[in-house]
């Protein structure tokens, strides 16, 4: 079986890779770029993102590719925040990118073009699987949760 994990770099989903190969899975990593604009100091902070990526996956031994998705995330959750911050609103863009990018674009990237069965990433939560449908939970660590991001 086959995994894709959306690798940012971090240490959660770095050892989600590394704990689904130790279970026998067949893990590839796949970084996902939203953003080409350096931050102040001029670092593309991005590509300090995908070194990590890269030495992570070098280590463990996992293949790994990136996928830029800057466009749309620009054109789906960037340009949306921005009209809605003009109204006075602050949405949040995480739940946005989430729908548009990563469980929409990132997920068919993974599944259609790598090949992945699955998708896993580093996030804290649960799932349960009840009536032929999964359903995403809250973590054991409340502290730690992060379903509300998902």
């Amino acid at each position: 079986m086959k995994i894709v994990v959306g690798m940012s770099g971090g240490v959660d989903s770095s050892v989600a890779a590394l704990l689904l190969k130790e279970r026998g899975y067949e893990v590839i990593g796949v970084f996902m770029k939203n953003w080409e604009e350096q931050d102040e100091s001029g670092v593309c902070t991005a590509t300090e993102d995908y070194d990590d990526v890269r030495r992570v996956c070098d280590t463990i031994d996992i293949p790994y590719y990136t996928v830029n998705f800057a466009k749309e995330y620009y054109d789906s959750v960037f340009s949306y925040f921005l009209e809605e911050y003009k109204k006075g609103r602050t949405p949040n863009p995480d739940v946005l990118c989430n729908r548009e990018i990563k469980f929409k674009r990132f997920l068919d990237y993974a599944l259609k073009v790598v090949g992945g069965d699955y998708l896993a990433t580093g996030h804290y939560s649960q799932i349960d699987f009840v009536n032929e449908q999964y359903r995403l939970k809250r973590a054991f660590d409340h502290n730690k949760d992060q379903t509300y991001f998902l």
